[in-house]
């Protein structure tokens, strides 16, 4: 006659799963690593609409101008008397920077026209006012 054993112990079938959460938690810290955050402007502008509006390459230098007089440079505010001078610290770190001043639509002119008038005054001739369609 034949024996079967049979043990007493019965081997159960399990799934390890600290390598799978190894890599997945790799993973996640990969693509938080990786991501880029783009930080929006400061201010909220509603541009005026232009009929012939095109796109320019992206600038350098970005002016801000609401509509309630404030002028934003490098995401803080500035007063019209330091334009000039910032403009000039961006140009020694960038030479062939280039200027886009975003105006609001109800801006004041004479403060855009100032605007435009300091960054000139700082030897910046490529300059470009923001307008488009939305």
């Amino acid at each position: 006659m034949a024996r079967r054993k049979h043990s007493s112990v019965e081997e159960e079938a399990e799934i390890d799963m600290t390598p799978m959460l190894d890599i997945v938690f790799i993973m996640l810290i990969f693509f938080i690593v990786t991501t880029s955050f783009v930080k929006p402007s400061g201010l909220d502008y509603n541009k005026p609409e232009a009929s012939q509006a095109t796109k320019k390459p992206s600038a350098n230098i970005f002016i801000g101008v609401s509509n309630t007089g404030i002028i934003m440079m490098e995401n803080r505010q500035v007063d019209i008397e330091r334009v000039t001078a910032n403009v000039e610290r961006m140009l020694a770190e960038a030479p062939e920077a280039a200027v886009l001043i975003q105006a609001d639509q109800e801006a004041k002119h004479g403060l855009v026209v100032k605007v435009l008038d300091n960054v000139k005054a700082a030897g910046i001739d490529k300059i470009s006012v923001s307008a488009g369609n939305e």
